[in-house]
């Protein structure tokens, strides 16, 4: 990793390209760093390098700064980071002459627990426990619209269309839209079917279980719900601004990915 690191320093620095080391990665290499807060008030953009887990978590924790975020993937690629190591070189010209395109995400901004929360690829309701269902009440606009019975509701963003919301029978949407999709998971009801709403709409959602339920942010934050606990959900002020080349084509990847067009 260290020499992975300086390896795709000195390609920056080589074109002309200052770079600052988060703290966190530098003390992994050996070097000092900035806190993500000051390094972004000095930067122009921001380098991932990892998968698509770990730029989410760089879009997330950026988000305030609004700056675009480069994704340099390590091992398989994935649907936000598309530019390898070995590509990077040749994406250096690409960027010195501004031939690339920076797409713009929307993301999710609720409360939860008297926090202010963002996602970037979804919201997971679900039960606390592995018996059971849990019953949300969900409302647009502050009217309610359903009552969601089973193993949870997701509430996910175009860009999350491919993630947990497709393996439960989301429809997969196009990442530039701005689009709410809400989608049950193992409804006890056939009647319930996925949902995609525009973002004027505000989306609120009351737990009616006694048992509670948990939230459960891009996979990875978790947030415990007690029976009446009620948050709403938002289109977040800021979008994630990702840095890709040009070459890149969403269908490409999403058509690898998802190998459709394979005989089986």
């Amino acid at each position: 990793m260290k020499d992975e690191f300086l390896a795709i320093k000195r390609l920056f620095e080589e074109n002309g390209i200052s770079v600052l080391f988060e703290e966190n990665s530098a003390k992994m290499i050996g070097e000092s760093g900035f806190t993500l807060d000051d390094l972004a008030f000095h930067c122009d953009f921001l380098v991932s390098l990892g998968g698509d887990g770990t730029l989410i978590s760089l879009v997330r924790r950026s988000f305030k700064h609004n700056l675009p975020v480069l994704g340099v993937h390590l091992g398989n690629l994935g649907f936000l980071t598309d530019i390898t190591v070995e590509e990077l070189g040749g994406f250096m010209n690409e960027l010195k002459n501004n031939d690339f395109s920076i797409d713009q995400r929307m993301m999710i901004s609720t409360n939860i627990n008297s926090l202010k929360v963002v996602a970037f690829n979804d919201i997971v309701i679900t039960r606390k426990h592995l018996t059971g269902m849990v019953n949300i009440e969900a409302k647009i606009d502050s009217k309610v619209f359903n009552s969601y019975y089973g193993d949870g509701l997701i509430i996910s963003t175009p860009t999350g269309s491919t993630g947990y919301n497709l393996s439960c029978g989301g429809p997969v949407v196009y990442p530039l839209t701005d689009a709410f999709i809400v989608t049950p998971i193992s409804a006890h009801s056939l009647t319930q079917r996925p949902l995609v709403l525009p973002v004027d709409f505000e989306i609120e959602l009351c737990i009616k279980d006694e048992k509670g339920a948990v939230a459960i942010v891009d996979g990875h934050d978790i947030y415990e719900l007690k029976q009446n606990d009620s948050f709403k959900i938002n289109i977040a002020p800021n979008k994630a601004k990702l840095i890709h080349s040009l070459r890149r084509s969403y269908f490409d990847v999403l058509s690898e990915k998802l190998k459709w067009g394979e005989n089986h």
